[in-house]
């Protein structure tokens, strides 16, 4: 080769070099790069991306427990404390935590987050449904929205993801997104949801499904069983019965928390209207799936003990949980209610007349995952949600949502003195803030209600924010539309970690700190390779023939192919959007229906996972009818083992990651790019100049 193309060949190699280095630069400075205004929507919605102290590390807690007040601003918390307490007065549970010092925790921390959630509601996201239940899609989803909604403000501390108001665990683009408790029953630990809410309303559901409408309570939509409104309050493409991962209720039950109390049981008497389950009611389907059960019954609840492999599941009401406080109404201006001022009255209807107020359901909660074999081993995570300060709040009722707070504040006294704290993380803050607000006097256009306080002062309580006329007959505030804002929420902890809190961050961070302190996998690569165990079994028995997936821990959704030998596609699952396929049930077996499977036929099945992007691929040959397997003797069992399993395959870890594998590698993967490229550029560098010195020479 003559000096002159040597020549060449280096200064082509170092540009194509230069160019790849170029390629890569971007991936490199994404995360370095800070605007002072504010991070753009493509960035906050991405895993992680809203961040505000990602630099920060975390103390390690063998548990967590997170109470969660829906609507509880700091607003209301004062409304609550100086009714009940006093302008000076303290509370027992919510002033506690976070305070240095307070039940010998040296630890606590208090600070502010912030709330805002991205996109506009399904409609407005990259995908959701239209008027009739079908796929939309949106090809400008980022959209910054101040004030959030409880299902996108749960995702958010749940998943780490910034998300659009109405999703659960899904982001922009409708992609399911980890929550806690599919990453620590991924690490062994015990979990458990406690609600006074509906337990399919946002802050529960965040921990358990993953759906596109915050109002796909049940496989026949929100009803109680006696008729199916699903096309209008689901994504049709996430209804089992079109080849979707299930409903909210559905989901649950797939999950398997450990605990799980709270209301909503009517939900739970829908029919099933597609897959293993089809024809039976909700309550029925948690019964073979070996839950204990408890419908509408306190003391049942109560007698209830940790059973090996039998998960509890006890809804305590139809609905939303009857309020510790009768109702009061907000009304116009008038110097009467100054004179006689309101003073709130017991709810005879409230559960903890009957031991399931919040403590109760909290001391339960606490006992079962204290008694679990994976809680005494490996640590727990619990959140408990005081769910109806955000409902009495919408509604005007100034007493509902106190009585609400003072049931909040006293199950977090309780858990206050009945954990460690020197190994348990305790964390109290609210979803987003609300409407009331304490004023000097009655406002003219304004409704208000006139309290008498503990101290014996009137305190006026505000309400400005309804949308419409909602006034009764009597000028009195009736309906249920009182607005969320959007100001930054108090979060304060105690135990080890809890001065992550301090200062002001951002719910997302609130995810990193929960996984964090229980050595959860926090980013996506980790979290993908939760699945790098991932083993499918095919097996044989009576003529059906069935796929048990396990170990695709780093998935929320796995999706299947089965080829015959003439790569004809035989069954395969949906994937029309990322709410179709199989739901995964972390930590268990999940097992695939293979249809269409003819007996001595040789087929192949791939299962792949959604998330991850993990693959198994099983070659397999269905045993002929009148074959027998020598171990077990049943008919049609052909070469199965003793268990039935006729062909098995895991996950190749040693796939290529595509050009470069940057893609499937992330930032490890760019970072060792980046040091190829640099290695690169030193070799061609050292090309170049060997080169022109050669060319020198022969001058």
């Amino acid at each position: 080769m003559s000096k002159h193309k040597a020549l060449t060949g280096a200064i082509a190699a170092l540009a194509s070099v230069a160019t790849l280095g170029a390629l890569a630069a971007p991936a490199l400075a994404a995360d370095t790069t800070y605007s002072p205004n504010g991070k753009p929507v493509s960035e906050l919605a991405k895993h992680g991306g809203a961040q505000r102290i990602a630099a920060i590390g975390n103390k390690k807690a063998k548990n967590v427990v997170l109470f969660l007040g829906d609507g509880m601003g700091d607003s209301e918390i004062t409304v609550a404390r100086d009714y009940l307490k006093g302008a000076n007065g303290h509370f027992d549970g919510l002033d506690a935590v976070g305070q240095p010092g307070a039940l010998g925790d040296v630890q606590a921390g208090t600070g502010q987050y912030t709330t805002f959630s991205v996109g506009n509601g399904s409609k407005d996201s990259a995908v959701g449904k239209d008027d009739d239940g079908k796929l939309v899609a949106n090809p400008n989803p980022g959209k910054l929205t101040p004030v959030t909604d409880s299902s996108a403000s749960g995702s958010s501390w749940a998943t780490g993801t910034k998300t659009y108001n109405n999703a659960v665990d899904v982001d922009i683009y409708g992609n399911p997104q980890l929550n806690l408790f599919e990453l620590a029953k991924a690490a062994g630990k015990a979990t458990g949801n406690v609600t006074t809410a509906e337990i399919q309303d946002a802050t529960p559901a965040v921990l358990e499904s993953h759906s596109s409408e915050r109002a796909c309570y049940g496989p026949q939509g929100k009803t109680d069983g006696t008729s199916n409104n699903a096309s209008k309050q689901c994504l049709i493409n996430q209804l089992k019965e079109n080849g979707g991962i299930g409903s909210i209720s559905e989901q649950l039950l797939d999950t398997r928390a450990d605990v799980t109390i709270g209301g909503g049981s009517k939900y739970f008497r829908q029919t099933v209207q597609g897959g293993e389950y089809k024809g039976k009611t909700v309550w029925e389907q948690a019964k073979e799936m070996g839950f204990q059960t408890v419908e509408n019954d306190p003391a049942a609840m109560n007698a209830l003990q940790y059973k090996d492999n039998q998960p509890v599941l006890a809804l305590m009401s139809d609905g939303n949980m009857p309020t510790k406080f009768d109702p009061s109404k907000a009304t116009a201006k008038d110097p009467a209610k100054d004179a006689n001022p309101t003073v709130c009255t017991p709810n005879a209807n409230w559960l903890g007349n009957q031991g399931s107020s919040l403590k109760d359901m909290t001391k339960k909660a606490l006992d079962l995952l204290n008694d679990n074999p994976n809680g005494q081993k490996n640590g727990f995570f619990l959140q408990v949600e005081g769910a109806s300060i955000d409902k009495q709040d919408h509604a005007g009722n100034a007493c509902g949502q106190i009585g609400e707070t003072d049931d909040f504040d006293q199950a977090i006294a309780y858990a206050m003195q009945n954990v460690d704290l020197t190994n348990t993380l305790v964390i109290v803050t609210a979803d987003h803030a609300h409407t009331s607000q304490i004023l000097n006097a009655q406002p003219a256009y304004a409704l208000s209600t006139v309290l008498k306080t503990a101290d014996g002062n009137n305190m006026v309580v505000s309400y400005g924010t309804a949308q419409d006329d909602s006034r009764d007959a009597d000028g009195g505030y009736n309906g249920g539309d009182m607005e969320h804002t959007g100001t930054q929420l108090r979060i304060a902890a105690s135990g080890p970690g809890a001065q992550r809190v301090i200062g002001l961050t951002d719910q997302t961070d609130n995810f990193y700190t929960i996984a964090g302190a229980l050595g959860l996998a926090t980013s996506t690569e980790s979290q993908k390779a939760l699945s790098d165990n991932g083993t499918v079994k095919v097996s044989a028995a009576d003529g059906k023939f069935t796929a048990d997936v396990d170990g695709f821990n780093g998935d929320a959704v796995l999706s299947y192919e089965l080829k015959d030998k003439n790569d004809k596609t035989v069954a395969a699952s949906d994937s029309s959007t990322p709410l179709s396929g199989v739901r995964v049930k972390t930590a268990q077996t999940t097992p695939i229906a293979l249809d269409g499977v003819t007996e001595g036929s040789e087929y192949k099945l791939t299962v792949t996972g959604r998330q991850s992007g993990k693959a198994v691929t099983v070659d397999f040959q269905a045993p002929a009818a009148n074959s027998a397997d020598k171990n077990n003797g049943k008919p049609g069992a052909g070469n199965a083992d003793k268990n039935g399993v006729i062909a098995s395959g895991k996950v190749n870890n040693d796939t290529k990651a595509g050009p470069f594998g940057a893609a499937l590698l992330g930032k490890t993967g760019t970072a060792v790019l980046a040091a190829a490229v640099a290695i690169a550029m030193l070799v061609a560098v050292a090309m170049l100049i060997k080169t022109a010195k050669a060319a020198k020479n022969d001058r």
